[in-house]
């Protein structure tokens, strides 16, 4: 079955439809610059097949919280939750197929990627039995899928790029349709828009857009010019959902309206009594305090001085306090952080600020370990490993060089079994090392280890699984999978 969303007219003035079935497989990519019409267009896009297929939307300004009036999405606003707790609702929201916005109004880019990255992990870590479709909207993509550096922390940048990319290039299989709106082009990453079969091209002005835009609806570079021409609300489309030639689409009318919109002129004020100058910088009345405020205390060093030395009728001397052991502070401190089942859906650079104020309750007033030493220590801590990184688990942590940081915790949780003897670690122990839930993705990851020469993995004729590291010349014993 099928579904044409009416998105608007032509140049001859015959409807233009957009295949919704095809859409699902085939994504979208909207482009224009600020004040074009994208915000409009998705929301012609989200009117017209709301009843048709489940919507999620990730909405940076917080203008489409008013599709829950009309068609009963559900706003969560991520101000007010963390991570943690985004990727919980992203998952129910796949279960029960409900459609929701995402607002990220209120926050800083940082914590917009942050929040982005959470949700779209939710929904792409959804078990297979609630893989149905659904239109994955995201409004200013360039910010969650930047083509360079942003200011923001790198893993920030890296971990949302990667969700992004995820959404675009693995969501076809997951029922996830990306559709993905940007002002610039060029700002947008080339790995996500790639991955979009159908464009929506809006007016642009700069040559490298326009460029951009021309090479993907397939066109001519001087015929890029026409770009610049559009007219707001105007957008040229191509692709399986639309037409197989490039069509001038002027967007029809919605039904919604955004919470902001663009200004209008309205008449200035008329002319108030006075002086506008002593209007605008009149003194402030200083309100009266209904009591006097207490003194401020004298210095601590004054109060001593007036004391003078004080008799010690006991005679005993407090001695100072032994200065607190650095390695079992750290190694308390980790082991408090592993042991927190929220640790595995916060970013390093979070924990990094819990493991800093552990560290000061103890004693410890300056971070022991920088950023880059803490992810490894906590990739140890997470394999049960909280002492002797640098030493008994050196050749270890050498082995695992070659490995990106997330995979090492769960790199280590397997050394440790096999240099014990131990039997290997299940799916479950070694996903919550990689910081998932997701089996499937832990199984992926013993593949990568195992596509690298990293480890070898054994599954003997009852089904029993054993790990060897051959750099090591460590093997677990064998387990049940």
């Amino acid at each position: 079955m099928t579904f044409a969303v009416d998105m608007g007219l032509d140049g001859t003035g015959r409807a233009v439809t957009l295949d919704l079935e095809e859409l699902l497989a085939t994504r979208l990519l909207v482009q224009g610059n600020s004040g074009s019409g994208k915000s409009h267009l998705l929301r012609r896009l989200l009117e017209g097949s709301a009843a048709q297929v489940q919507q999620v939307v990730i909405d940076p300004e917080g203008d489409f919280v008013t599709l829950g009036d009309a068609h009963g999405h559900v706003a969560i606003e991520a101000v007010d939750y963390s991570a943690a707790e985004l990727t919980r609702f992203a998952g129910r929201a796949r279960e029960h197929r409900t459609s929701v916005v995402l607002s990220l109004e209120g926050l800083e880019m940082e914590g917009q990627m942050r929040s982005a990255t959470a949700f779209l992990s939710g929904l792409f870590d959804a078990p297979r039995e609630h893989w149905y479709p659904a239109l994955v909207v995201i409004d200013e993509a360039q910010i969650f899928a930047p083509s360079g550096g942003a200011e923001v922390a790198e893993e920030v940048r890296r971990t949302c790029l990667g969700a992004m990319a995820n959404l675009m290039s693995r969501g076809r299989k997951r029922g996830l349709a990306g559709v993905i709106a940007t002002q610039r082009l060029a700002k947008l990453s080339k790995n996500v828009a790639a991955e979009a079969s159908n464009f929506l091209m809006g007016r642009t002005f700069l040559d490298i857009d326009m460029a951009r835009a021309a090479d993907l609806l397939g066109m001519e570079r001087r015929q890029a010019e026409t770009i610049r021409d559009l007219a707001r609300g105007t957008f040229l489309g191509l692709g399986p959902a639309i037409a197989r030639r490039p069509v001038t689409i002027r967007i029809g009318a919605v039904a919604t309206s955004a919470r902001s919109s663009s200004p209008k002129l309205v008449p200035l004020p008329s002319a108030v009594g006075g002086d506008a100058r002593d209007l605008l910088l009149a003194e402030v009345e200083q309100s009266v305090p209904l009591y006097a405020p207490p003194p401020p205390p004298p210095p601590a060093a004054e109060v001593l001085r007036d004391l003078g030395p004080q008799p010690n009728p006991n005679g005993f001397d407090f001695p100072e306090p032994d200065a607190p052991d650095v390695d079992i502070v750290v190694a308390d401190a980790l082991r408090g952080i592993a042991e927190d089942p929220e640790s595995t859906t916060r970013p390093a650079a979070v924990l990094h600020q819990d493991f800093a104020v552990r560290c000061r309750m103890a004693g410890v007033k300056k971070p022991p370990l920088d950023p880059s030493a803490f992810a490894r220590r906590l990739a140890a801590a997470r394999a049960g490993i909280y002492e002797g990184v640098d030493g008994d688990w050196a050749e270890a942590m050498a082995a695992a060089g070659a490995l990106p940081d997330e995979m090492v915790g769960a790199f280590l949780l397997i050394a440790r079994a096999a240099r014990e003897g131990a039997p290997a670690p299940g799916d479950e122990a070694i996903a919550r090392a990689y910081g998932t839930t997701s089996l499937g993705r832990a199984r992926r990851m013993l593949g990568y280890m195992e596509s690298r020469d990293i480890i070898v993995t054994r599954i003997d004729l009852s089904g029993r699984r054993s790990i060897t590291i051959p750099r090591l010349g460590w093997s677990t014993a064998s387990a049940e999978v």
